[in-house]
């Protein structure tokens, strides 16, 4: 498949193995992986971060196969998810930063194009967002976008 906005091929995604049960040699009990996520929550880190520290500091490949369920299914459960998906966060803080170098650099035609692909970027998953993970009237505003950011 190719990419969106250039002519080169897509990267093909590589799957990890299907496994159904959680390695033998992982050390962890499943409310104490609970724990660490929730404690590197309130420390500040997203979600997909708390899967990669997880994975190489503490040594579990996989919190859905240990827990029975996903990082964010976790936090949900105990109320410290974000209010906004992580995806989408991303994109906003691109479009924040990008913006504020545009301040500064006016004459950047090649970064004013790569903020208009990144807004339509957010404006697609804001759709496909709208109504489950987000309210059915929110909209993407730049002046506010700095604000969900913070």
């Amino acid at each position: 498949m190719a990419k969106m906005h250039s002519k080169r091929k897509g990267k093909s995604g590589s799957h990890p193995p299907t496994r159904t049960t959680s390695p033998s040699w992982v050390d962890y009990r499943k409310e104490e992986i609970e724990d660490l996520a929730v404690k590197l929550r309130k420390e500040g880190h997203t979600a997909s971060s708390i899967g990669l520290i997880l994975r190489d500091q503490f040594g579990i490949p996989d919190v859905k196969l240990a827990t029975g369920r996903k990082v964010t299914k976790l936090l949900e459960a105990k109320d410290l998810a974000s209010k906004y998906p992580e995806d989408l966060l991303a994109l906003i803080r691109q479009a924040v930063d990008l913006r504020k170098h545009l301040e500064t650099n006016k004459h950047d035609l090649h970064s004013t194009r790569g903020l208009l692909l990144i807004e339509s970027k957010i404006r697609r998953l804001v759709k496909y967002y709208r109504g489950t993970k987000l309210p059915a009237d929110w909209r993407y505003d730049p002046e506010t976008a700095s604000l969900i950011v913070r």
